[in-house]
């Protein structure tokens, strides 16, 4: 089990970007897959992006591919979402979401094991 805890949102104008990290606590945070999740004003929680452990790579929903970036550093415990070009769609609560033994891939669409308490994004149009 790992601890997360988000942070790095805030209101930005559409065309802005933001960076957000998520900051893990635990054993073994190299051996978890990491994912991003957002939830709007009476929507679902959808996935955003997510990276896996060891040689895995990264994976992102069609909505944000080329604009948002997520990277890890195992060394801090930390991962980021480096979001550009941010649009008004892309206000939300952010949650990241840590899952052991998973790929990237199937972080869209396994339930996580830990989650974090969520940052609120907000773009203005």
């Amino acid at each position: 089990q790992v601890q997360l805890v988000e942070s790095g949102g805030g209101l930005v104008q559409a065309g802005g970007s933001l960076r957000l990290s998520c900051a893990a606590s635990g054993r073994s945070f190299s051996v978890y897959t990491v994912g991003w999740f957002h939830q709007a004003p009476g929507k679902e929680r959808e996935f955003v992006a997510a990276i896996g452990w060891g040689r895995d790579g990264t994976h992102y929903a069609d909505s944000v591919k080329g604009r948002f970036t997520v990277s890890r550093d195992n060394d801090k415990n930390t991962v980021y979402l480096q979001m550009n070009s941010l649009k008004p769609e892309d206000t939300a609560v952010y949650y990241c979401a840590a899952k052991k033994f998973v790929t990237s891939q199937a972080m869209a669409i396994t339930m996580p094991d830990d989650w974090g308490q969520g940052t609120q994004v907000t773009v203005s149009s």
